[in-house]
């Protein structure tokens, strides 16, 4: 018996060891979190098809059908990326431009969980379902894609990412449902240091980039949320904001429009891609819309 135990031993061991050496270092990992802006409301256009690089990676967080895909598999991240029936994120150009600037031997996935009018505490570690008893039926069923938990679900498909690469940032959309909430940092600081912890990453080691929402000059209904979002708390040294000027909106007061989303994915990768050092970085998609 203590012959076979060793065996058994070794064999965990040799495994363990093969399934550290399969995460490729050149694998970079973005974790995608946020509400209806980072889900993807604006329709793909034939643009957002074309030309969409071999090493821009999604894992899909949710079953799809149309397109095909499983929960916690690997795929080209031709959109949508978050789940079905949903548009262009940010998250589309981000990946897209950081591919152009990163070596060729480089590639990047993206992991993204994200719900339609989410508030930030529906995000957290902590967050109790049973809250969600009086929420309007549509909110319950984004919901329940992520069996009403997706922190939990984020953290498993990162889990599972991190047998294949490495994570390198966070990227954050969201503040309409809590606009002018002035704990709302404080909130996203606990939910960055619980994935920290739960996916056993050093300590403020990968930043968190958050971007603006609709600006009250574009029309934003919510754009008073930008003076805390633009407002990075100074012992929050791993954030950063990206900032929405000049984006405009649907006509809704709340969502981009498919170019808004193009540009504002470019400046999400401008400012992670800063964190490297890259400080020229090439643009695939300007704001004028080339």
């Amino acid at each position: 018996m203590n012959i076979l135990n060793k065996l058994l031993c070794s064999a965990a061991a040799i495994a363990s060891a093969l399934s550290i050496q399969a995460a490729d270092p050149n694998f970079h990992i973005y974790l995608c979190l946020g509400q209806s802006n980072m889900e993807g409301n604006a329709r793909v256009e034939p643009i957002d098809r074309q030309d969409v690089p071999e090493r821009f990676r999604m894992m899909a967080c949710v079953d799809f059908s149309e397109p095909q895909r499983t929960q916690g598999e690997w795929y080209v991240a031709a959109p949508p990326l978050v789940r079905e029936q949903t548009g262009l994120t940010p998250m589309d150009y981000f990946g897209r431009m950081m591919t152009c600037n990163l070596p060729e031997d480089v590639r990047v996935g993206v992991v993204g969980v994200a719900i339609g009018g989410c508030r930030i505490e529906h995000l957290d570690k902590d967050f109790d379902p049973t809250a969600l008893a009086d929420e309007a039926d549509w909110f319950k069923n984004y919901m329940k894609a992520y069996d009403d938990a997706p922190y939990a679900r984020l953290v498993a498909c990162a889990k599972k990412a991190q047998d294949a690469g490495v994570i390198k940032g966070i990227l954050l959309h969201q503040g309409e449902s809590n606009t002018g909430d002035p704990e709302w940092w404080n909130k996203v600081h606990k939910i960055y240091d619980d994935l920290i912890t739960d996916l056993s990453l050093e300590p403020n080691s990968i930043p968190l980039i958050a971007g603006e929402v609709v600006a009250s000059d574009m029309g934003g209904s919510c754009g008073a949320m930008n003076s805390i979002i633009g407002n990075v708390p100074e012992d929050f040294p791993m954030a950063h904001s990206v900032s929405s000027a000049n984006l405009p909106h649907n006509g809704d007061g709340l969502h981009f429009t498919a170019h808004g989303y193009r540009v504002l994915g470019c400046r999400y990768a401008t400012e992670m891609l800063a964190t490297m050092g890259v400080t020229d970085p090439i643009v695939p998609y300007t704001e004028n819309g080339n």
